[in-house]
């Protein structure tokens, strides 16, 4: 039985059923797709190193900070996941000639290589995380999800 099941059994109808709450149930599908992701991608890439990536590939050369809120990253975070990359050989920095204070951000072609072979798995990720729906509910959930943000 699962813990919603066994939750509802159990009810009253003042009773607050963490199981029932929208953020522990985001949570959850959250840590398994982590889960998923952690199993499947190559170099030991984050989610978080992966969302750089992905979205320097989609924009190119971004400052630091406009990267971080396209991936809904605060600067401390942004900051570290764009050092790691660097160090790693993956990402680029070197101050924005129109504005010296701006740090811009760009793939290396050893980071371009990286995504191109992280792609396909990444898609794979989105698949095997979303198994157990079907297109429309695919749809609709990502529609919902959508709307919250």
């Amino acid at each position: 039985m699962k813990p919603m099941q066994a939750a509802k059994e159990h009810r009253r109808e003042d009773d607050y059923l963490l199981d029932a709450q929208i953020g522990f149930m985001l949570r959850q599908a959250h840590q398994r797709h982590a889960t998923i992701f952690a199993s499947h991608m190559i170099e030991d890439l984050t989610p978080t190193q992966w969302a750089a990536l992905a979205k320097l590939k989609e924009i190119g050369p971004s400052s630091q900070n406009l990267l971080g809120r396209l991936t809904a990253m605060d600067a401390a975070t942004i900051k570290g996941v764009v050092d790691r990359l660097t160090k790693r050989g993956f990402t680029r920095t070197k101050s924005d000639p129109a504005d010296g204070r701006r740090l811009l951000v760009a793939l290396t072609e050893r980071g371009a290589a990286l995504y191109e072979r992280a792609r396909p798995i990444a898609a794979r990720i989105t698949e095997h995380t979303l198994d157990s729906l079907n297109e429309r509910e695919r749809t609709q959930l990502m529609a919902l999800l959508a709307k919250l943000m």
